[in-house]
């Protein structure tokens, strides 16, 4: 069971929202923190109360080990999450985190019998698809910052700090890990609408791989290309957070009309 200091660990709500009528829990990607989500709130319905989710080994949780495989990763956030599930919630994730908010609807739909009304994922392909590039979490140390450097989610004075970098590289390995091991398993489609967004510059991620994620759906799917590189999050975070906020203006007139 989740303890108020297990809830303090792994959620941050920049904005506490009693009143809120829907959660969205927002995933990082490899490598980030929540911080990536602190000014959502801002942006997005008043409605809505945004809780970020703060993985082990980064932010104010530096010193804590990062988890090396997706399994107990996904049980752990379940845990943590249960008490925060008494009102309609909705999952975003970007990157590796699109690929944990998947693993933990369906966790969450087979051990609880819980459903996000809506996943959003963002710049991560249909989990169905197998990995195109080989894997770099267990490279040399130089080989390794060489990839980071081609993905451009790590600022340059952060790849050039060599003290900063010792800091991060054990928690950079460890997501690596955890996307990079990942091994999917086919299960019914979610109830749940899914709506994907890409970036028009990602190298990484296709539109045909985004577009593939329709499968995991029964409900509504939608596919939105933005402008941007794979970490267009930030870039186009305007552009973003408008669509977010039409999806889930909607979400909550739902909600009000089914209580």
């Amino acid at each position: 069971m989740a303890t108020a200091q297990t809830l303090k660990s792994w959620v941050i709500c920049p904005k506490p929202n009693s009143q809120a009528k829907l959660r969205l829990f927002c995933f990082h990607y490899a490598g980030g923190g929540a911080s990536s989500f602190r000014n959502w709130s801002d942006n997005l319905p008043l409605s809505v109360e945004v809780c970020s989710v703060e993985l082990p080994g980064r932010g104010f949780r530096l010193m804590e080990a990062a988890f090396t495989s997706l399994d107990p990763l996904v049980q752990a956030i379940a845990d943590a999450l249960i008490p925060r599930l008494d009102k309609p919630f909705a999952f975003f994730g970007h990157s590796m985190g699109g690929l944990v908010s998947f693993e933990l609807t369906r966790l969450l739909r087979s051990k609880y019998n819980l459903n996000p009304v809506h996943l959003f994922v963002s710049a991560r392909r249909a989990p169905q698809l197998p990995n195109p590039e080989p894997s770099i979490h267990n490279l040399p140390e130089h080989e390794f910052l060489d990839e980071l450097r081609e993905l451009g989610g790590t600022p340059q004075e952060v790849l050039e700090n060599v003290e900063l970098m010792q800091l991060l590289l054990p928690t950079l390995r460890a997501d690596f890990t955890v996307i990079e091991t990942y091994a999917y398993t086919a299960e019914p489609p979610l109830d749940c609408p899914i709506a994907t967004f890409g970036g028009l510059q990602d190298r990484e991620v296709s539109y045909d791989q985004l577009n593939a994620w329709q499968e995991q759906t029964n409900a509504a799917f939608s596919l939105h290309m933005l402008p941007g590189n794979h970490f267009f999050l930030h870039s186009a975070q305007s552009l973003l957070l408008k669509l977010l906020s039409q999806d889930l203006h909607r979400l909550v007139c739902e909600v009000d009309r089914l209580r």
